[in-house]
């Protein structure tokens, strides 16, 4: 594997055609992303990646974590 951009955590797997970084796989546990980008899921910790991304209706794990609480105001 190639060293990534300075910023970027560790070395990270790319497709071999594009060169692009390669999509989390769907068989992720929720749990585990809360773990690694200290980060709620709406309490689903014992989701899968690709059942979070397709009830929220997120392309990506990045649009996920782009997601903003919906907060009720307070009257």
């Amino acid at each position: 594997m190639a060293k990534d951009a300075p910023k970027m955590k560790g070395l990270r797997p790319r497709d071999k055609t594009s060169g692009k970084l390669r999509r989390k796989r769907e068989d992720t546990k929720v749990k585990t992303l809360q773990k690694k980008y200290h980060r709620r899921f709406a309490g689903h910790a014992g989701w899968q990646l690709g059942t979070l991304l397709r009830t929220w209706r997120k392309g990506s794990l990045k649009k996920a974590l782009r997601t903003k609480k919906k907060t009720k105001k307070r009257k």
